[in-house]
């Protein structure tokens, strides 16, 4: 019983994420799939468009055999952090063979060969890393500035290479993967595919295959009907006709609008303090351009500097709309993932389950209301963010979908 992991969003699940399922499946030899999917909010600081049960409907309809939900103190973080949770809780079930992730450099070898100087830092390498910092690098600047001295000394890499490899976001991703599992001592095996045709941030569709984030922009512009037709899966089309029939509406950011002007106006400068992310006195400018703004983008490119990227601006939001500060997150990651919640499987996944009962060192959780009766202080608070993160996320669709408890009364889709 063969079984791959697979890292993803599926925000939505579309053909470039069809051809990544294939491959993996087919460059490990595996019969089984597991995909680890972000909840209701995202690593980019956004709610996804569609709710984590459709897009998990999505990923079973499409061929992945078990979705398994990251929990939110994960899925909304940094790229190190978001990586850790994802991992670990693939190394948990302890049935996972290999791990498959995209990347703009298709070559596991070169990815793993820099992760390991990244992640043991060696004298030398440090030496220079200091060095950049102390001539006013920033820190992406100095790693990079390090990273090349280093291979310039030990290896015959073409370092004129390295700029490229480590700014592209799923590269950076992929290097995390990679320092998680050497983090964790895991024996999954990490296997990459080069993405195909489009880039990350591409925002035009370039064909069959486009990003993630051309399609988004098509379906938030609302021309999305027949433009994106040729981009996704029949079903995936079929299940975002359904949500938009249901709800009016798709998620976004601006969605949150209203809500978010207020938390920012009527937030003191200590409790900002302590989101995450927020260093520096950056609490300050985020009250000052609250006050002088009224749309939320207008508010993120006031804030917006060299050392703070819009994407981490956008998760302070997305942590302070849930009340995730510093004191709750580090005493949870202490901890890291303590369960494995279930949002969609085939039969095939139902057999997946079976094996990870027997080898999981995480309760597998398929009714939600059952981890109440696991008595587990730190994975009841760490699972009823989640739940937060849900009834926050309706608030951002129409009226008639404004419910609250939904993880109590929504069962994980099951195709069998």
């Amino acid at each position: 019983m063969k079984i791959v992991g697979l890292i993803t969003e599926y925000n939505p699940f579309h053909n470039g994420h069809l051809y990544h399922l294939n491959e993996s499946k087919r460059i490990t030899n595996s019969e089984y799939s597991v995909a680890i999917m972000s909840g209701n909010f995202l690593q980019r600081g956004e709610p996804a468009l569609v709710d984590k049960w459709t897009r998990a409907k999505m990923a079973v309809d499409n061929g992945v055999d078990l979705v398994i939900e990251l929990p939110i103190i994960y899925a909304c973080q940094s790229a190190e952090l978001f990586a850790f949770g994802a991992i670990k809780i693939l190394d948990s079930m302890g049935c996972i063979d290999s791990v498959c992730f995209g990347s703009e450099l298709g070559d596991i070898q070169l990815l793993n060969y820099i992760t390991k100087i990244l992640y043991y830092e060696p004298d030398s390498y440090v030496k220079s890393l200091k060095s950049a910092l102390e001539q006013g690098f920033s820190y992406p600047k100095a790693i990079e500035y390090a990273l090349i001295n280093y291979l310039k000394e030990s290896s015959t890499i073409d370092t004129s290479i390295i700029s490229n490899i480590i700014s592209n976001p799923n590269n950076i991703l992929s290097i995390e993967y990679l320092k998680a599992l050497n983090r964790i001592g895991s024996e999954i095996k990490p296997y990459t595919i080069k993405r195909k045709q489009s880039r990350y941030h591409d925002k035009s569709l370039t064909g069959s295959i486009s990003s993630a984030t051309a399609i988004r922009e098509q379906i938030i512009n609302n021309s999305w009907m027949e433009n994106i037709k040729h981009t996704v899966p029949p079903i995936t089309y079929k299940h975002l006709k359904n949500f938009y029939s249901e709800n009016n509406d798709f998620n976004s950011l601006n969605n949150f609008s209203v809500i978010l002007l207020y938390l920012l106006r009527n937030t003191t400068s200590e409790k900002l303090k302590n989101i995450i992310d927020v260093t520096e006195g950056l609490e300050n400018r985020i009250i000052s351009c609250s006050n002088n703004h009224s749309n939320i983008y207008e508010i993120l490119n006031c804030m917006n500097t060299k050392r703070y990227t819009t994407t981490r601006l956008k998760r302070i939001l997305i942590h302070l709309l849930i009340n995730l500060n510093k004191d709750i997150f580090n005493n949870l990651n202490l901890h890291g993932p303590q369960y494995i919640r279930i949002l969609g499987m085939s039969a095939k996944g139902i057999k997946i389950i079976k094996q990870a009962k027997r080898t999981s060192s995480l309760p597998i959780i398929t009714k939600f209301a059952d981890y109440i009766m696991l008595n587990n202080e730190i994975l009841n608070q760490m699972i009823e963010l989640d739940k937060k993160a849900t009834d926050i996320y309706v608030l951002g669709l129409s009226k008639s979908q404004m419910k609250s408890n939904l993880d109590y009364f929504t069962s994980p889709y099951i195709r069998l």
